[in-house]
């Protein structure tokens, strides 16, 4: 057997074609999947996008881009990595969001799919990069870093059905099921490192269901089961993240026990919270380990005999038996091409510049992430940052924890309009919690950023975010593009002459009091917000009232 060099270890890893046999299925699964998560993010942006970064919006992406301009005029580029540089008008904004719902259709059909998932992803990273307050999620991040190693993951082809002849490559096929790892032992760590005390007494699961940023309605009922189920939800999460996922490391049956035990708990996570596409991409994720053998009986029979003969007839195949493969095509090809027979082609060059991009780009995501990883437990261990800096713009590498510290408390900004300054009426929102009597509903993967961003300010000061009083300028012209983002408009006829937002905490009812008054919620005033505000005679915002202090939340 010849000895395995370098060059071998580079095509074993980074080379589809010398890739992972008895993968294709989950690789199928997994791809139509994250089309759809795809087409779910910009299918909620078609209704927000230009309310929230459009011209006449909260932010404008044209304000971001010309101060990214003004600090980094000769690198403005790497640091904001967007395709609205060359236009953020509403048409531009809109043309994106369109390309990259196209996109994911053509994806999800398995239509030339490594330029449709490459559309997807330079369509998603153009608006997080140019959202900037609307886009600090880890959910972004989570699907951009998939979505990049997606693109050494798919197969090749215009129509490559489950891509045989290229098999996901191992390098590709390892990084997906690393971040899968990292998102769930992230997570676990944080909680930790965090000394919360909620963790560290079980308790953090009595109010999650209430006080996380998009309640369901099936979260009110798993709200008031006994304490011992929330104290064991808690101990279950942390042994899930610290030593369960860990599981994916051994044999292949482990593997798959692993898969049926996250997986159901994964499911009830999205049933009872909206995390958007979050869960949903950990979910897909979880396919991958899965293998061909064990999803043969899922598949349609049609279909069942040709993924059967192609696991058979990879595990057939031995390790020295590709080892000696590559070794003689390698020598004859070196054999023809010293009689001058065979000269080196476009195509060949082409395939050493796709391995070497490969090669360079999976290994640097991996250095990345596993020394992100490492800095939460040591975060004064001297590792390389330069590295980690170079992609941070891109985000295709991140660090991860969800529920480091639980909050204490529901609470809703509210905004308010008035024509004489006594009597106010409230903007409805479409997602967030508002009415008492409506139920929380479950519209996960959709993503309503604006209402998301705004439980995320109620847990500070309106200093400290600036799309609360930017919102109230907005309502005060009655912006059509802001307004789009709530349910109606009680000033259609003409703009409100005062706008304010108070706060509000929100409670979940009892048993009791559903029963009595038919309430999913209660709740009590604690204050005004931000500033009272109003235009004046020249059209400029001007504040009428200052909010005292309110109570401090934890």
């Amino acid at each position: 057997m010849a000895e395995r060099n370098p060059g071998y270890w580079l095509h074993w890893l980074f080379d589809s074609r010398a890739g992972a046999p008895g993968r294709l299925m989950p690789r199928w699964i997994f791809l139509r999947a994250l089309a759809a998560i795809y087409f779910s993010a910009f299918y909620s942006l078609l209704f927000q996008i230009k309310g929230m970064i459009g011209p006449d919006g909260i932010m404008p992406a044209r304000d971001y881009l010309t101060a990214v301009a003004q600090q980094f005029p000769s690198s403005k580029f790497w640091y904001a990595p967007t395709l609205f540089w060359l236009s953020s008008s509403s048409h531009a904004l809109m043309i994106v969001t369109w390309i990259g719902l196209a996109a994911s259709i053509i994806a999800f059909v398995n239509l030339w799919p490594r330029l449709s998932f490459l559309l997807c992803f330079l369509c998603f990273l153009s608006f997080v990069t140019a959202a900037n307050e609307f886009s600090n999620y880890q959910s972004d991040g989570m699907l951009l870093e998939a979505g990049f190693i997606a693109l050494f993951f798919v197969p090749r082809g215009l129509i490559p059905g489950l891509g045989a002849g290229t098999p996901p490559s191992r390098a590709s096929l390892f990084l997906l099921q690393w971040e899968w790892f990292r998102i769930y032992f992230e997570s676990g760590m944080v909680k930790l490192v965090s000394g919360d005390r909620q963790w560290r007494t079980l308790t953090a699961m009595d109010e999650y269901y209430q006080n996380g940023p998009l309640p369901t309605w099936i979260g009110w009922y798993v709200q008031h089961l006994p304490h011992w189920f929330q104290a064991a939800s808690a101990a279950g999460t942390l042994v899930l993240e610290l030593a369960i996922v860990w599981m994916l490391f051994f044999p292949r049956r482990v593997r798959i026990i692993c898969f049926y035990i996250v997986t159901p708990w994964e499911i009830g996570v999205i049933l009872t919270a909206n995390y958007t596409f979050l869960n949903y991409l950990v979910l897909s994720l979880g396919f991958l380990l899965l293998d061909d053998k064990s999803l043969q009986r899922l598949v349609p029979s049609r279909f069942r005999s040709a993924v059967s003969s192609r696991a058979e007839s990879s595990d057939a195949k031995e390790p020295q038996d590709q080892t000696q493969s590559a070794d003689d095509g390698t020598e004859a090809e070196n054999e023809r091409s010293s009689h001058g027979r065979v000269p080196r082609t476009l195509s060949g060059n082409l395939s050493a510049i796709r391995l070497a991009i490969a090669a360079v780009m999976l290994t640097w995501i991996f250095y990345d992430t596993t020394a992100e990883m490492i800095e939460i437990l040591f975060r004064t261990l001297p590792l390389p940052t330069l590295p980690i800096e170079a992609l941070e713009h891109l985000r295709i590498a991140n660090q991860y924890g969800l529920f480091a510290v639980m909050t204490n408390g529901r609470y809703e900004i509210e905004f308010q309009g008035s024509i004489d300054g006594e009597n106010w009426i409230p903007y409805t929102f479409r997602n967030k919690p508002q009415a008492l009597n409506e139920a929380p509903r479950i519209y996960a993967p959709y993503q309503p950023r604006f209402d998301w961003n705004l439980w995320f300010a109620s847990l500070g000061d309106w200093r400290q975010d600036d799309i609360v009083p930017l919102t109230e300028e907005r309502l005060l012209e009655n912006d059509k593009a802001v307004l789009a983002l709530f349910r109606d408009n009680p000033f259609s006829q003409a703009p409100p002459r005062y706008v304010r937002a108070v706060l509000w905490q929100y409670w979940f009812t009892t048993r009791e009091e559903k029963r009595t008054t038919g309430n999913w919620w209660r709740r009590q005033l604690l204050g005004l917000y931000a500033p009272v505000l109003t235009r004046t005679p020249e059209g400029r915002p001007a504040v009428v009232q200052w909010p005292d202090e309110l109570p401090t939340h934890d």
